[in-house]
């Protein structure tokens, strides 16, 4: 892997970096609001809170320093923040890369606004309320609910754990920081690479602060391990700029280099906003170029066939749950993922830290990027599912290490889609919605069930014997034709839909346990590593001998809470030799 792109250790946001930039994370001061009487009590003018939290670090977890796991349905963070003076008339934007699950924003008593939903970041320009060069008093209200029909994964809506859900998260669980940014700044880049026309294409958007388009340009440099690749500056006369940039150089004998998991190449980009000639805004970015196609019933990484060999993960860690502990906690779940022989992660029912995606992008870890699940159906979950999930595929479009979306997973949320047609166009809208702003990548509708349209047919079973596993999935053409249920009650497509020659992946298998007398797994636990890795090779190696599927996906990276399947605990130690499991894997 060769990339000089700048690095900034615990930068929020690594896909979008700029120099000047604060981190909020630290101590606040919180107080919970379970008669919600805060906003008719202007608490947002004073919040008079009665103890601390430790940002980002939900109440629910150790690490915030209270450790609660009551649920609480609305709570409140304050924090002083002193802006410099020197930043002069910069606009200040302040930053939340999650909050769960409505939040709402006050600035020195000013309110500022607000945001819905769990998962997606989100950014709130406080220029006009902030003083230079003193504190400045952030007041955040969150609300959260037990409503199945917000998208929640895998958090209980229950007061008890129970099968795999999970105490749940409530407020800020990811970073909170400010940036100061020019009048004139660049909002976001959408980078798209087209490999076999060695080129890529930047659509640009401007801030909503630029008023005037005179003599300001807009330049993008193309570099590879450090060396100019191409440098192109154009006119700018809109708030949309789109810019498009051939690759293909001289540098080197290799003429274009991509992106694999064998050799995760990266380009660095640098963005600058001129107004009269003068810079205003500079911004550091990255892209890789490669190509995921489906070409018949196989999945294509730069024209060459993948084989998937994936890792559920559903990113918890015990003492700080949903949030990652540290960048180097990110880094070693990535490095012992590799490390076990997977080439891929599916980040379950979680839309995780962007370090987390930027890592990936470097180490070359391939990624299915799937969102929590609501569990009803109705006019909310369609309404609050639809623009959280655009949201997120917009914020992590640029990532090359994700190869796939999921937006469902296994009828959660759409319960009767084998047979509601209501459900079914709600899937096929997704479906189209996506592809509508990302055409590069294929779409899982319905993740191991009842499939409607979708790119890529993927199936759960935990089934513990490989032989029967095998036999069960010999026939592709009874399997496909929803002549028998794969798992238990579940068809591979729901009705009305039938199979259209794509890829299948066995994409949930396995989930093995240890004997313990707490927590569970999949199946009959196993007494030691000898009975694991024998059913381990069993079932896997059973997937490996149907020729027509083009990768798995195994239960699980880790332990969470009361589900004991991970080949990790949930301290991220080793419950079998890693290197064992590598050799199966590469088998």
């Amino acid at each position: 892997m060769t990339s000089t792109h700048k690095y900034v250790k615990d930068y929020p946001r690594p896909q979008w970096v700029r120099d000047e930039w604060q981190l909020l994370n630290g101590e606040w001061s919180f107080r919970f609001d379970d008669s919600f009487e805060g906003e008719r009590s202007k608490w947002y003018s004073k919040l008079d809170a009665d103890r601390k939290i430790q940002v980002p670090f939900t109440y629910e977890t150790k690490a915030s320093g209270i450790g609660e796991e009551k649920f609480h349905p609305c709570v409140w963070y304050e924090r002083n923040v002193a802006i410099p003076k020197e930043i002069g008339d910069k606009r200040v934007i302040l930053h939340f890369q999650a909050v769960d699950y409505l939040a709402k924003v006050w600035v020195n008593g000013v309110y500022i606004g607000s945001h819905e939903g769990g998962y997606a970041a989100f950014s709130l320009d406080i220029t006009d309320a902030v003083q230079l060069g003193g504190d400045n008093r952030i007041i955040v209200r969150v609300e959260d609910g037990n409503s199945t029909m917000q998208p929640r994964g895998k958090q209980r809506w229950t007061d008890k754990n129970y099968g795999c859900w999970y105490v749940q998260t409530t407020g800020i669980w990811q970073s909170v920081w400010l940036e100061y940014v020019d009048v004139y700044h660049v909002n976001r880049a959408k980078i798209t690479p087209k490999l076999e026309e060695a080129s890529v294409t930047f659509e640009y958007e401007l801030g909503s602060t630029v008023r005037s388009f005179d003599n300001l340009t807009l330049q993008t440099i193309i570099r590879y391990d450090g060396k100019l690749i191409r440098s192109s500056e154009t006119n700018v006369d809109r708030t949309f700029l789109k810019v498009e940039m051939s690759v293909m150089n001289d540098v080197n004998e290799w003429k274009i280099h991509s992106w694999h998991p064998n050799h995760p190449n990266l380009y660095d980009v640098e963005v600058i906003l001129k107004k009269d000639g003068q810079p205003v805004d500079s911004v550091y970015s990255y892209f890789g170029m490669r190509r995921i196609q489906i070409k018949g019933d196989r999945i294509l990484l730069n024209k060459q066939p993948l084989y998937q060999r994936l890792l559920l993960d559903q990113g918890y860690w015990e003492d700080t749950h949903l949030t990652p502990p540290s960048e180097e906690a990110i880094i070693e779940d990535i490095e012992k993922t590799l490390a076990l022989g997977f080439n891929g992660v599916r980040k379950h029912q979680k839309l995780e830290d962007p370090r987390y995606l930027y890592w990936a992008d470097r180490k070359g870890l391939l990624v299915w990027s799937e969102i929590a699940a609501t569990y009803e159906f109705g006019d909310d979950a369609v309404e609050r599912f639809t623009k959280e999930w655009m949201e997120v595929v917009r914020q992590h479009y640029n990532h090359p290490s994700i190869v796939t979306w999921v937006p469902f997973n296994e009828s959660w949320g759409v319960g009767q889609i084998f047979t509601d047609r209501k459900q079914q166009q709600f899937t096929e809208s997704i479906y189209h919605l996506t592809k509508s702003y990302d055409q590069m990548r294929p779409v899982v509708v319905n993740d191991g069930w009842e499939h409607t349209i979708s790119d890529i047919i993927t199936l759960h079973d935990y089934e513990e014997l490989g032989s029967v596993l095998e036999a069960r999935y010999k026939d592709k053409d009874a399997l496909l034709s929803n002549d028998f249920a794969h798992d238990k009650y579940r068809y591979p497509f729901a009705n009305g839909y039938s199979y259209q020659g794509q890829p299948v992946i066995i994409s949930e298998y396995g989930g093995i346990a240890f004997t313990s007398e707490s927590g569970w797994g999949y199946g009959n636990q196993v007494k030691n590593e000898e009975d694991f890795l024998a059913r381990y090779e069993g079932i896997t190696q059973a997937i490996k001998n149907l020729d027509y599927v083009s990768g798995y996906c195994y239960t699980q990276l880790t332990d969470v809470q009361q589900e004991v399947n991970g080949l990790l605990t949930i301290t991220r130690e080793p419950k079998i030799d890693m290197e064992k499991i590598k050799k199966i894997n590469l088998k």
